[in-house]
Protein backbone atom coordinates (compact mmCIF):
# COMPACT_ATOMS: atom_id res chain seq x y z
CA UNK A 1 0.00 0.00 0.00
CA UNK A 2 1.46 3.50 -0.96
CA UNK A 3 2.53 5.37 2.42
CA UNK A 4 0.19 8.15 2.98
CA UNK A 5 2.22 12.01 3.09
CA UNK A 6 2.81 13.18 6.45
CA UNK A 7 0.16 16.04 7.33
CA UNK A 8 -2.53 13.59 5.21
CA UNK A 9 -5.92 14.01 7.34
CA UNK A 10 -6.11 9.99 7.52
CA UNK A 11 -3.07 9.27 8.37
CA UNK A 12 -3.10 11.50 11.56
CA UNK A 13 -6.51 9.77 12.23
CA UNK A 14 -5.16 6.55 12.34
CA UNK A 15 -2.30 7.07 14.54
CA UNK A 16 -4.66 8.69 16.90
CA UNK A 17 -6.06 5.83 16.84
CA UNK A 18 -3.78 3.91 18.61
CA UNK A 19 -5.23 5.99 21.64
CA UNK A 20 -8.94 4.03 21.28
CA UNK A 21 -6.78 0.90 21.26
CA UNK A 22 -4.94 1.38 24.39
CA UNK A 23 -6.48 3.53 26.80
CA UNK A 24 -8.56 0.60 27.77
CA UNK A 25 -5.53 -0.98 29.79
CA UNK A 26 -5.22 2.30 32.21
CA UNK A 27 -8.68 2.26 32.87
CA UNK A 28 -9.89 -1.26 33.18
CA UNK A 29 -6.76 -2.60 34.40
CA UNK A 30 -5.05 0.15 36.33
CA UNK A 31 -8.00 1.50 37.64
CA UNK A 32 -11.29 -0.25 37.83
CA UNK A 33 -11.79 -3.74 37.20
CA UNK A 34 -8.71 -5.44 38.18
CA UNK A 35 -8.36 -3.64 41.47
CA UNK A 36 -12.01 -4.86 42.64
CA UNK A 37 -11.49 -8.56 41.43
CA UNK A 38 -7.63 -8.22 43.18
CA UNK A 39 -9.31 -7.18 46.38
CA UNK A 40 -12.16 -9.55 45.89
CA UNK A 41 -9.54 -12.27 45.36
CA UNK A 42 -7.12 -11.74 48.50
CA UNK A 43 -9.33 -10.23 51.00
CA UNK A 44 -11.37 -12.75 53.53
CA UNK A 45 -14.16 -11.43 55.39
CA UNK A 46 -16.66 -12.50 57.40
CA UNK A 47 -20.54 -12.54 57.28
CA UNK A 48 -21.17 -9.65 58.40
CA UNK A 49 -18.66 -8.08 55.67
CA UNK A 50 -15.97 -6.97 58.02
CA UNK A 51 -11.96 -7.73 56.81
CA UNK A 52 -10.73 -10.39 59.22
CA UNK A 53 -7.73 -11.14 56.53
CA UNK A 54 -5.74 -9.27 53.64
CA UNK A 55 -2.47 -11.03 53.73
CA UNK A 56 -1.10 -12.97 50.68
CA UNK A 57 1.42 -15.48 50.68
CA UNK A 58 3.94 -14.99 48.45
CA UNK A 59 7.39 -16.49 47.59
CA UNK A 60 7.10 -17.35 51.09
CA UNK A 61 6.10 -13.93 52.63
CA UNK A 62 3.25 -13.18 54.02
CA UNK A 63 2.06 -9.51 52.78
CA UNK A 64 -0.34 -6.90 53.12
CA UNK A 65 -2.12 -7.49 49.81
CA UNK A 66 -1.91 -4.03 48.93
CA UNK A 67 1.77 -4.04 49.81
CA UNK A 68 2.35 -6.95 47.25
CA UNK A 69 0.31 -4.85 44.11
CA UNK A 70 2.04 -1.84 44.94
CA UNK A 71 5.61 -3.46 44.78
CA UNK A 72 5.29 -5.40 41.69
CA UNK A 73 4.05 -1.73 40.25
CA UNK A 74 6.79 -0.15 41.58
CA UNK A 75 9.25 -3.08 40.01
CA UNK A 76 6.77 -2.39 36.31
CA UNK A 77 7.49 1.48 36.88
CA UNK A 78 11.33 1.02 37.73
CA UNK A 79 11.71 -1.65 34.75
CA UNK A 80 10.12 1.00 32.10
CA UNK A 81 12.46 3.92 33.63
CA UNK A 82 15.38 2.29 32.89
CA UNK A 83 13.81 0.90 29.36
CA UNK A 84 12.55 4.29 28.36
CA UNK A 85 16.15 5.82 27.26
CA UNK A 86 16.66 3.05 25.22
CA UNK A 87 13.82 2.66 23.93
CA UNK A 88 13.77 6.72 22.97
CA UNK A 89 17.19 6.47 21.60
CA UNK A 90 15.59 3.49 19.26
CA UNK A 91 13.08 5.68 18.28
CA UNK A 92 15.27 8.38 16.98
CA UNK A 93 17.68 6.63 15.02
CA UNK A 94 16.11 3.17 13.71
CA UNK A 95 13.86 3.17 10.74
CA UNK A 96 11.68 0.11 12.09
CA UNK A 97 9.70 1.61 15.24
CA UNK A 98 6.89 0.36 14.05
CA UNK A 99 7.85 -3.59 15.07
CA UNK A 100 8.88 -2.30 18.40
CA UNK A 101 5.33 -0.47 18.87
CA UNK A 102 4.14 -3.57 17.81
CA UNK A 103 6.00 -6.01 20.09
CA UNK A 104 5.30 -4.06 23.16
CA UNK A 105 1.56 -3.87 22.25
CA UNK A 106 1.58 -7.70 21.72
CA UNK A 107 3.34 -7.62 25.17
CA UNK A 108 1.03 -5.41 26.94
CA UNK A 109 -2.42 -7.21 25.05
CA UNK A 110 -1.36 -10.70 25.54
CA UNK A 111 -0.17 -10.41 28.74
CA UNK A 112 -4.04 -8.48 29.63
CA UNK A 113 -5.58 -11.74 28.57
CA UNK A 114 -3.33 -13.87 30.56
CA UNK A 115 -4.81 -12.33 34.07
CA UNK A 116 -8.12 -14.43 32.70
CA UNK A 117 -6.20 -17.26 34.80
CA UNK A 118 -5.13 -14.95 38.01
CA UNK A 119 -5.60 -17.35 40.98
CA UNK A 120 -3.93 -17.25 44.40
CA UNK A 121 -2.89 -21.11 44.03
CA UNK A 122 -0.56 -19.37 41.26
CA UNK A 123 0.24 -16.09 42.13
CA UNK A 124 3.54 -15.60 40.41
CA UNK A 125 2.11 -16.17 37.40
CA UNK A 126 -1.01 -13.59 37.62
CA UNK A 127 1.84 -11.27 39.18
CA UNK A 128 4.01 -11.79 35.85
CA UNK A 129 1.23 -10.87 33.50
CA UNK A 130 0.46 -7.76 35.56
CA UNK A 131 3.49 -6.62 35.85
CA UNK A 132 4.11 -7.49 31.90
CA UNK A 133 1.04 -5.76 30.75
CA UNK A 134 2.24 -2.26 32.77
CA UNK A 135 6.02 -3.05 31.18
CA UNK A 136 3.84 -3.30 27.65
CA UNK A 137 1.63 -0.50 27.61
CA UNK A 138 4.22 2.54 29.15
CA UNK A 139 6.94 0.45 26.92
CA UNK A 140 4.58 1.17 23.74
CA UNK A 141 4.01 4.79 23.99
CA UNK A 142 7.41 5.47 24.04
CA UNK A 143 7.28 4.93 20.05
CA UNK A 144 3.64 5.76 19.84
CA UNK A 145 4.53 9.43 20.73
CA UNK A 146 7.49 9.46 19.21
CA UNK A 147 5.10 8.97 15.56
CA UNK A 148 3.78 12.53 16.10
CA UNK A 149 6.19 14.73 14.46
CA UNK A 150 6.59 11.95 11.94
CA UNK A 151 2.61 11.91 11.02
CA UNK A 152 1.99 15.81 11.68
CA UNK A 153 3.25 19.64 10.44
CA UNK A 154 3.66 21.86 14.05
CA UNK A 155 0.48 23.26 13.23
CA UNK A 156 -1.51 20.00 13.32
CA UNK A 157 0.38 18.20 16.45
CA UNK A 158 -1.99 20.04 18.97
CA UNK A 159 -4.82 19.10 17.29
CA UNK A 160 -3.99 15.65 16.43
CA UNK A 161 -2.70 14.99 20.27
CA UNK A 162 -6.03 15.91 21.82
CA UNK A 163 -7.99 13.92 19.30
CA UNK A 164 -6.30 10.60 20.65
CA UNK A 165 -6.49 11.91 24.03
CA UNK A 166 -10.52 12.18 23.21
CA UNK A 167 -10.68 8.82 21.21
CA UNK A 168 -8.93 7.07 24.16
CA UNK A 169 -11.66 8.49 26.55
CA UNK A 170 -14.26 7.37 24.30
CA UNK A 171 -13.40 3.77 23.56
CA UNK A 172 -11.93 3.18 27.35
CA UNK A 173 -15.69 4.33 28.89
CA UNK A 174 -17.39 1.94 26.18
CA UNK A 175 -15.45 -1.37 27.01
CA UNK A 176 -15.97 -0.46 30.90
CA UNK A 177 -19.62 -0.15 30.88
CA UNK A 178 -19.94 -2.82 28.09
CA UNK A 179 -17.23 -5.18 31.01
CA UNK A 180 -19.46 -3.31 33.77
CA UNK A 181 -23.07 -4.77 32.40
CA UNK A 182 -21.72 -8.31 31.79
CA UNK A 183 -20.71 -8.12 35.14
CA UNK A 184 -23.96 -6.94 37.07
CA UNK A 185 -26.19 -8.65 34.70
CA UNK A 186 -24.41 -11.99 34.05
CA UNK A 187 -27.46 -13.87 33.66
CA UNK A 188 -28.23 -11.89 30.65
CA UNK A 189 -25.20 -13.86 29.05
CA UNK A 190 -26.14 -17.05 29.89
CA UNK A 191 -23.33 -17.17 32.69
CA UNK A 192 -23.83 -19.34 35.74
CA UNK A 193 -19.64 -18.28 37.34
CA UNK A 194 -20.47 -14.88 38.04
CA UNK A 195 -16.59 -14.34 38.42
CA UNK A 196 -16.50 -15.56 35.15
CA UNK A 197 -17.36 -11.93 33.19
CA UNK A 198 -14.45 -10.51 35.40
CA UNK A 199 -12.30 -12.30 34.34
CA UNK A 200 -13.09 -12.06 30.10
CA UNK A 201 -12.64 -8.91 30.86
CA UNK A 202 -9.37 -8.81 31.08
CA UNK A 203 -9.48 -11.01 27.42
CA UNK A 204 -11.81 -8.40 26.20
CA UNK A 205 -8.94 -5.29 27.27
CA UNK A 206 -6.13 -7.33 25.36
CA UNK A 207 -8.37 -7.87 22.23
CA UNK A 208 -9.60 -4.50 22.02
CA UNK A 209 -6.28 -3.73 22.21
CA UNK A 210 -4.89 -5.77 19.97
CA UNK A 211 -7.93 -5.73 17.25
CA UNK A 212 -8.58 -1.52 17.04
CA UNK A 213 -4.38 -1.09 16.83
CA UNK A 214 -4.51 -2.62 13.73
CA UNK A 215 -6.02 0.26 11.65
CA UNK A 216 -3.23 2.39 13.09
CA UNK A 217 -0.23 -0.40 11.77
CA UNK A 218 -1.92 0.11 8.14
CA UNK A 219 -1.19 3.40 7.70
CA UNK A 220 1.79 4.23 10.24
CA UNK A 221 4.96 4.64 8.25
CA UNK A 222 7.85 2.08 9.38
CA UNK A 223 10.38 4.65 10.60
CA UNK A 224 11.55 8.01 9.83
CA UNK A 225 15.50 6.76 9.17
CA UNK A 226 17.15 3.86 8.11
CA UNK A 227 20.06 3.55 10.86
CA UNK A 228 21.57 0.00 12.09
CA UNK A 229 21.03 -0.57 15.58
CA UNK A 230 24.39 0.56 17.02
CA UNK A 231 25.82 0.69 20.84
CA UNK A 232 25.89 4.34 20.14
CA UNK A 233 22.46 4.15 19.32
CA UNK A 234 21.47 1.96 22.06
CA UNK A 235 22.70 4.41 24.69
CA UNK A 236 22.04 7.97 23.04
CA UNK A 237 19.05 8.08 24.92
CA UNK A 238 21.04 8.35 28.57
CA UNK A 239 24.12 10.28 27.03
CA UNK A 240 20.66 13.23 26.43
CA UNK A 241 19.40 13.06 29.65
CA UNK A 242 22.90 13.09 30.89
CA UNK A 243 23.19 16.15 29.16
CA UNK A 244 20.37 17.82 30.41
CA UNK A 245 20.53 17.28 33.73
CA UNK A 246 23.93 19.04 33.33
CA UNK A 247 22.10 22.24 31.44
CA UNK A 248 19.09 21.95 34.01
CA UNK A 249 21.94 22.97 37.39
CA UNK A 250 22.75 25.83 34.83
CA UNK A 251 19.20 27.01 34.81
CA UNK A 252 17.83 27.73 38.50
CA UNK A 253 14.47 28.36 38.11
CA UNK A 254 14.10 24.86 35.78
CA UNK A 255 16.14 22.90 38.66
CA UNK A 256 14.06 24.01 41.27
CA UNK A 257 10.75 23.68 39.64
CA UNK A 258 11.46 19.72 38.59
CA UNK A 259 12.72 18.79 41.99
CA UNK A 260 9.41 20.04 42.92
CA UNK A 261 7.06 18.52 40.36
CA UNK A 262 9.21 15.47 41.17
CA UNK A 263 8.20 15.23 45.07
CA UNK A 264 4.63 16.40 44.85
CA UNK A 265 3.89 13.97 41.38
CA UNK A 266 5.54 11.07 43.88
CA UNK A 267 2.07 11.41 45.88
CA UNK A 268 -0.21 12.30 43.19
CA UNK A 269 0.94 9.27 40.99
CA UNK A 270 0.53 7.15 43.95
CA UNK A 271 -3.08 8.19 44.96
CA UNK A 272 -4.19 7.61 41.12
CA UNK A 273 -2.76 4.57 41.46
CA UNK A 274 -3.83 2.97 44.69
CA UNK A 275 -7.66 4.85 45.10
CA UNK A 276 -9.61 1.77 43.88
CA UNK A 277 -7.31 -0.66 46.44
CA UNK A 278 -8.18 1.67 49.03
CA UNK A 279 -12.35 1.78 48.50
CA UNK A 280 -12.20 -1.67 48.39
CA UNK A 281 -10.94 -2.61 51.13
CA UNK A 282 -11.33 0.71 53.75
CA UNK A 283 -14.98 1.28 52.91
CA UNK A 284 -18.15 -0.20 54.44
CA UNK A 285 -20.07 -0.67 51.46
CA UNK A 286 -22.79 -2.49 53.64
CA UNK A 287 -26.00 -3.65 51.52
CA UNK A 288 -24.37 -1.42 48.28
CA UNK A 289 -22.60 -3.15 44.92
CA UNK A 290 -19.17 -2.28 45.83
CA UNK A 291 -18.05 -2.73 42.19
CA UNK A 292 -20.68 -0.06 40.85
CA UNK A 293 -19.51 2.04 43.66
CA UNK A 294 -16.42 2.08 42.28
CA UNK A 295 -16.29 2.36 39.06
CA UNK A 296 -18.78 5.38 39.44
CA UNK A 297 -16.21 7.05 41.41
CA UNK A 298 -13.94 6.22 38.81
CA UNK A 299 -15.90 7.56 35.95
CA UNK A 300 -16.36 10.34 37.69
CA UNK A 301 -13.03 11.13 38.46
CA UNK A 302 -12.41 11.38 34.51
CA UNK A 303 -14.98 13.29 33.86
CA UNK A 304 -14.30 15.74 36.76
CA UNK A 305 -10.92 15.83 35.12
CA UNK A 306 -11.46 17.39 32.35
CA UNK A 307 -13.15 20.17 33.77
CA UNK A 308 -10.52 20.68 36.42
CA UNK A 309 -8.29 20.77 33.72
CA UNK A 310 -9.89 24.09 32.01
CA UNK A 311 -10.38 25.85 35.48
CA UNK A 312 -6.97 24.76 36.88
CA UNK A 313 -6.00 26.70 33.15
CA UNK A 314 -8.04 29.72 33.75
CA UNK A 315 -6.60 30.45 37.23
CA UNK A 316 -3.14 30.24 35.94
CA UNK A 317 -3.70 32.96 33.47
CA UNK A 318 -4.41 35.27 36.16
CA UNK A 319 -2.78 34.38 38.86
CA UNK A 320 0.29 32.43 37.26
CA UNK A 321 1.22 28.72 37.33
CA UNK A 322 3.27 28.29 40.02
CA UNK A 323 1.44 30.36 42.53
CA UNK A 324 -2.05 27.60 41.03
CA UNK A 325 0.20 24.84 41.73
CA UNK A 326 0.60 25.94 45.07
CA UNK A 327 -2.70 25.99 45.82
CA UNK A 328 -3.62 22.76 44.01
CA UNK A 329 -0.99 21.06 46.19
CA UNK A 330 -2.66 22.69 49.41
CA UNK A 331 -5.77 21.16 48.49
CA UNK A 332 -4.52 17.76 47.57
CA UNK A 333 -3.30 17.96 51.56
CA UNK A 334 -7.43 18.47 52.40
CA UNK A 335 -8.10 15.78 50.78
CA UNK A 336 -5.65 13.44 52.56
CA UNK A 337 -7.01 14.71 55.21
CA UNK A 338 -10.53 14.22 54.55
CA UNK A 339 -9.24 10.78 53.07
CA UNK A 340 -8.21 9.16 56.31
CA UNK A 341 -11.37 9.44 57.86
CA UNK A 342 -14.06 8.30 55.18
CA UNK A 343 -15.45 5.42 55.58
CA UNK A 344 -19.03 5.66 53.61
CA UNK A 345 -19.48 5.58 49.41
CA UNK A 346 -20.85 8.81 49.56
CA UNK A 347 -17.92 10.41 51.33
CA UNK A 348 -15.79 8.26 48.69
CA UNK A 349 -17.46 10.22 46.22
CA UNK A 350 -17.25 13.64 47.83
CA UNK A 351 -13.21 12.77 47.68
CA UNK A 352 -13.16 11.10 44.03
CA UNK A 353 -14.67 14.20 43.01
CA UNK A 354 -12.20 16.39 44.88
CA UNK A 355 -9.28 14.38 43.74
CA UNK A 356 -10.66 14.24 40.05
CA UNK A 357 -10.90 18.39 39.91
CA UNK A 358 -7.33 18.70 41.40
CA UNK A 359 -6.34 15.86 39.78
CA UNK A 360 -6.43 17.00 36.22
CA UNK A 361 -5.70 20.48 36.76
CA UNK A 362 -1.65 19.15 38.36
CA UNK A 363 -1.18 17.36 35.08
CA UNK A 364 -1.91 19.84 32.77
CA UNK A 365 -0.45 22.39 34.76
CA UNK A 366 2.68 20.20 35.39
CA UNK A 367 3.19 19.88 31.69
CA UNK A 368 2.98 23.04 30.77
CA UNK A 369 4.83 24.89 33.39
CA UNK A 370 7.99 22.72 32.90
CA UNK A 371 7.21 23.57 28.81
CA UNK A 372 7.07 27.08 29.85
CA UNK A 373 10.14 26.92 31.60
CA UNK A 374 12.50 25.32 28.50
CA UNK A 375 14.79 27.30 27.37
CA UNK A 376 14.04 29.68 24.51
CA UNK A 377 17.14 28.51 22.30
CA UNK A 378 16.77 24.74 23.18
CA UNK A 379 16.75 22.59 20.28
CA UNK A 380 15.90 19.00 21.28
CA UNK A 381 13.05 19.55 23.37
CA UNK A 382 12.08 15.92 23.33
CA UNK A 383 15.28 15.48 25.59
CA UNK A 384 13.97 17.36 27.75
CA UNK A 385 10.41 16.21 27.67
CA UNK A 386 12.04 12.34 27.87
CA UNK A 387 14.04 13.25 31.20
CA UNK A 388 10.51 15.16 32.62
CA UNK A 389 9.06 11.24 31.75
CA UNK A 390 11.59 9.33 33.10
CA UNK A 391 11.49 11.85 36.19
CA UNK A 392 7.98 11.14 36.51
CA UNK A 393 8.50 7.16 36.69
CA UNK A 394 10.81 7.04 39.06
CA UNK A 395 8.75 9.32 41.63
CA UNK A 396 6.29 6.83 41.26
CA UNK A 397 8.88 3.65 41.80
CA UNK A 398 9.65 5.69 45.29
CA UNK A 399 5.98 6.51 46.07
CA UNK A 400 4.52 3.16 45.33
CA UNK A 401 7.39 1.55 47.34
CA UNK A 402 7.01 3.83 49.68
CA UNK A 403 3.18 3.15 50.13
CA UNK A 404 3.81 -0.49 50.26
CA UNK A 405 6.00 -0.60 52.97
CA UNK A 406 3.94 1.97 55.28
CA UNK A 407 0.78 -0.43 54.51
CA UNK A 408 2.77 -3.48 55.59
CA UNK A 409 4.28 -1.73 58.68
CA UNK A 410 0.99 -0.35 59.81
CA UNK A 411 -1.29 -3.16 58.76
CA UNK A 412 -3.35 -0.40 57.39
CA UNK A 413 -3.76 1.78 53.90
CA UNK A 414 -5.07 4.70 55.65
CA UNK A 415 -1.90 5.18 57.12
CA UNK A 416 -0.22 5.39 54.13
CA UNK A 417 -2.61 8.07 52.11
CA UNK A 418 -1.86 9.97 55.28
CA UNK A 419 2.25 9.21 55.20
CA UNK A 420 1.52 10.99 51.43
CA UNK A 421 0.83 14.58 53.07
CA UNK A 422 4.18 14.71 53.65
CA UNK A 423 5.25 14.94 49.57
CA UNK A 424 2.63 17.81 48.99
CA UNK A 425 3.76 19.82 52.21
CA UNK A 426 7.52 19.81 50.83
CA UNK A 427 6.11 20.05 47.39
CA UNK A 428 4.23 23.23 48.47
CA UNK A 429 7.96 24.97 49.67
CA UNK A 430 10.45 23.94 46.68
CA UNK A 431 7.56 25.72 45.05
CA UNK A 432 7.73 28.47 46.70
CA UNK A 433 11.53 28.62 45.95
CA UNK A 434 10.96 28.40 42.69
CA UNK A 435 11.88 31.79 40.80
CA UNK A 436 8.90 34.18 39.22
CA UNK A 437 10.95 35.10 36.51
CA UNK A 438 14.34 34.00 35.47
CA UNK A 439 17.21 36.05 32.77
CA UNK A 440 14.18 39.00 32.77
CA UNK A 441 11.57 37.17 30.21
CA UNK A 442 10.05 33.78 31.40
CA UNK A 443 7.12 34.28 34.37
CA UNK A 444 5.12 31.40 35.29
Amino acid sequence: MKQLPKGNKKLINAWAFYDWANSVYPLVISSAIFPIFYGALTIVKNSEGKIIDDTVPFLGINFNNDSLISYVTAAAFLVVSILSPFLSGIADYVGNKKNFLKFFCYLGAVSCIGLFWFQLEFLWFGLLCYFLALVGFWSSLVFYNSYLPDIAFPDQQDKASAKGFSMGYIGSVILLILCLVMILKYEWFGFKDEGLPTRLSFVLTGIWWIGFSQYTYRYLPKGNRKARLTRNVLFNGFRELRKIWVSLKEDVQLYRYLIAFFVYSMAVQTIMLIATYFGIEELDWGGQDATTGLIVSILLIQLVAVAGAMLTSRLALKIGNIKTLIYINLIWIAICGYAYYIVTPLQFYFAAAAVGLVMGGIQALSRSTYSKMLPENAIDTASYFSFYDVSEKIGIVIGMFLYGIVAQITGSVRNSILFLVVFFIAGVFLLLRVPQKSRGERNV
